[in-house]
């Protein structure tokens, strides 16, 4: 009799506790306003060509006492932004970006480093004119506060990565001694729901 009744108890307790841990994940809403790609590629070794893409959406489960999580952001190409609108229509172009063929990009990432309860790196996947490479996001800043006008608690920070640009199809200018290296700037806010 007693067998039975520990069983339950214990198969009980194993229930809850699993409710417990999976309570601690928690689904953040990227939050658009708060949140953009920018990119950073040297002209000619003299300035510095900045970009960003306006129209961005996604999710991010985070876990911080499970120190895990998953980001999933899919990135509306076709709203590159630099403030010139003929250097728009050539980052958009075949040559480039191509966005008439692919018009987003996406970045999925499932492996978190932590510090603390601070996220310092996130990697994962991101897939750029059709093409899926690794690319890590180091955490220059990170944090978590609750809103005082959202009444939620809001996660985020500030990220940064360097791509190759060849390996994701994308040679333009290469020949002319632009760099192969592009480094993105991510700045990001996600809203618990």
């Amino acid at each position: 009799m007693k067998t039975p009744l520990i069983a339950a108890i214990a198969g009980a307790v194993l229930t809850v506790a699993a409710a417990g841990a999976q309570a601690q994940a928690a689904t953040y809403a990227i939050e658009p306003t708060h949140t953009f790609v920018t990119f950073e590629i040297s002209h000619f070794g003299t300035s510095t060509n900045r970009g960003r893409f306006d129209k961005k959406e996604g999710t991010v489960t985070f876990d911080r006492a499970g120190k895990s999580g998953k980001v999933d952001i899919t990135i509306d190409t076709t709203s590159i932004n630099t403030g010139t609108a003929p250097f728009d229509k050539h980052l958009k172009s075949a040559e480039i970006l191509n966005t008439e063929a692919q018009p987003t990009a996406r970045f999925v990432g499932d492996k978190f480093s932590f510090n603390g309860d601070k996220v310092t790196e996130v990697a994962g996947q991101l897939t750029l004119n059709g093409k899926t490479n690794p690319v890590t996001l180091k955490a220059v800043n990170f944090n978590c506060y609750q809103n005082p006008m959202l009444k939620r608690e809001v996660c985020g920070g500030d990220f940064e990565a360097t791509i190759v640009r060849s390996q994701y199809g994308v040679n333009y200018g290469l020949n002319y001694g632009f760099p192969d290296a592009v480094k993105l700037v991510i700045q990001v806010e996600a809203v618990k729901q």
